[in-house]
Formats: structure tokens, sequence, C-alpha cells
């Protein structure tokens, strides 16, 4: 669904095929014009090759290892990959297995393999630079899958959703993939209303006939952003007074890697003249019950403030790039006026200074020349 509505965004389909190629997978792409309810779609169907191992599993590693050989453009590759890691991880906390020991069924299909990078190189291709969505909208019911009958939504597609805002879709079919919920975790920046944009091209991507509810359709809305854009995002606060300062680096950790776009401390003096900290963490407003889980958690606080606010925020992108050092990530950021400004990220350039034993600011110095060419 996700490949025919960039295909009906204006994705070509001659340049998409040709990418497609370097996965070095027999198979063909059908590309129809359909109707879903009252909507025109394009429907996609991937058609593997007899004997191209269509419709057998893979395990994850073996997945990785036809990426990792695949003739692909790196960011495509590490996409591609980093959606199926999600998958697998999800599999395993479902199944109570080690990663390494995930095998999927219909996901290591070659028509799943293709899919999810298709979707890479159409958002490469269209330049794409941020992803937001609605909430998820899930259907209830059953599903038959090849680990038998399972209630929906899938385990696997629950476990992919955590900390996603979700509602009920009042559907008895499956809305939700467990492949398109690892889409969604791969590519969404931010869970918000249609953003601020001018529209530029509407797409729709058709999933199978259904005979009741919605049309099964996803909708893909591709718009440019002038100046700064907006969002929303939330702002949890607590006071400490007794926090171990050694403490913070673990805190501070935990909070990103569960998806805080901001940790900071600022010093207070509190009642009863004790020094004290304000440590304040932002977030976008689907991750505000968890953030305040782990600060209960891992620090000393018995109480957290929560405030949503408006946020502007100036265009940006993240890009690799090459150094003689290794593939660094740096960050560019426009200003009102068009100016570009890079930065390189610091831990990529501390392990890249590290592993060649030179100066860090030779490696931001290069990483930094290399964006700006």
């Amino acid at each position: 669904m996700l490949l025919g509505a960039l295909l009906d965004l204006g994705l070509s389909r001659k340049e998409l095929e040709a990418d497609l190629e370097g996965l070095g997978l027999e198979h063909r792409l059908v590309v129809k014009r359909v109707k879903r309810g009252a909507l025109a779609a394009k429907y996609v169907e991937v058609r593997a090759a007899r004997g191209a191992h269509g419709g057998h599993g893979r395990s994850a590693a073996a997945i990785r290892r036809v990426l990792e050989r695949a003739r692909l453009d790196a960011a495509v590759r590490e996409r591609a990959i980093e959606s199926f890691e999600h998958l697998a991880r999800a599999e395993a906390r479902v199944h109570g297995i080690a990663v390494e020991k995930v095998h999927f069924h219909e996901v290591g299909a070659v028509d799943a393999i293709v899919d999810v990078t298709g979707a890479a190189i159409g958002m490469q291709r269209l330049g794409i630079e941020r992803v937001s969505a609605g909430p998820v909208a899930l259907g209830e019911g059953r599903v038959e899958t090849d680990h038998g009958t399972l209630p929906l939504p899938a385990p696997a597609t629950l476990e992919l959703l955590r900390g996603v805002p979700c509602v009920p879709a009042h559907l008895e079919w499956e809305t939700v993939t467990p492949t398109g919920a690892a889409l969604l975790r791969t590519w969404v920046d931010d869970y918000v209303p249609l953003p601020a944009m001018t529209i530029e091209a509407v797409g729709y991507g058709a999933g199978g006939e259904r005979g009741e509810g919605l049309p099964n359709v996803l909708r893909a809305v591709l718009g440019r952003v002038s100046g700064a854009g907006g969002d929303r995002i939330v702002c949890l606060e607590t006071n400490l007074d007794d926090l171990v300062p050694e403490h913070f680096d673990f805190l501070m950790d935990r909070l990103f890697e569960a998806g805080a776009l901001d940790v900071s401390l600022q010093p207070l003096q509190m009642k009863k003249n004790r020094p004290g900290l304000l440590l304040r963490v932002l977030a976008r407003p689907s991750e505000r019950h968890g953030l305040a889980r782990i600060l209960f958690a891992h620090s000393t606080a018995i109480g957290v403030r929560v405030s949503e606010m408006d946020r502007l925020v100036l265009p940006r992108e993240q890009r690799r790039v090459d150094t003689p050092y290794g593939r660094i990530r740096v960050k560019v950021v426009w200003d009102l006026d068009g100016r570009e400004s890079v930065s390189a990220e610091v831990d990529d350039c501390a392990r890249a200074a590290r592993r060649r034993g030179v100066p860090l600011r030779d490696v931001v110095r290069a990483a930094e020349e290399a964006a700006r060419r």
C-alpha cells in the first residue's frame, strides 16, 4: 500500500524497478489502477519468479545478508535493514526467543523484501525529508498466520506500536500488518495532525478489497515547508534535590533511548535553601507516559509536571557522509533565508577518532566539509 501511494505521488516506476534489480531477487511488479470504495488507487503486486524463494520464509539474518549484498544506495539499504530489525525484535519479544532465532514466514518472502526496500527507494527518490502520520487506526477480529489463529491487532503489530498513538478503526479486518507497523516505526518522525505545508501531490495506495467500512487505502500527502515549521511537543519537568550526580548520564541515556528530543538540567535554590536541579525533558506527545515511567524508575522524582506546547522548528535533515575516517552522520539546518549550516554527530566522530587514533577535531572538520560539498 505504501509503495502504491508513493507511485501515485509521482515516483517513477522505471526508476523504482531499476533500483530494485539491485536486490538480485527475481520478481516483477504488477501495478494496476483499482477502485476501493469510492476512491481510485494504485495497487501493487510483487510476483516472484518460480523457484525464487517466493513463498518461503527466511531468517532475520538471511534477509540482512540479502540486503547487505544488494546493489543499493547506502541510505536505502540502511533503512530497509532497520525495518526488518524492528520486525525481528518485535517477533522475538512476542515468541520469547532470541533475535537471531527469529524466522520470518510471510515477511521473509520475496514480496515483503521488495515492498520494504521499494518503500525506502521511493522515499529517497521523492526527496522526502520528514514523515508525519495521524493516529494509527487498528482493526479487530482475528487473522490466520503460520503461527495459527491470532487476535487482531497481531501481537507483533502491537509490539511495534509501543509508544505510538492508536485509535480503534471499528473494522473487523487487519488494518495494520506487522510489516506496515515496522514501516511506521522506521519512517514516521511524529504523529500529529496534517502539518502546515504547501500540498504538492496526493497519492492513494490500495490494499485488498474489503466489503465493509472505510476504503482499504493508504493516503500519502506530499508537501513543501517554507521557513520555520511547527509541531506539538510535551515538556516533562521535575525538581530534584537528592539526585546523585554520577547517575545523571545513565538517566539521560534511558530518556533518549525512549524517545526524548532533549534533556537538560538547571540549578535551583529550593525550599529551606537546599540546592537542587530542574530536570526538563522535551518529547513528542505520544512519549509522555513512557518517559514519566523512566523518571520515576531511574531518578528520585516523586512527581512530574507535564505541559503540551507548540514548537517552531527550522527545516533540517540528517545525512551520512563519506570521510577518510568512515561514514559520519551530520545534521543540516536551513535558516529562514535558506542559508545552510552543518554540524557533525559528535558520537560518530568520537568513535571514528578512537578507531583511527586521530584528534576528534580532524574527524569533525572532515565530516562537515564533506557535508558542505
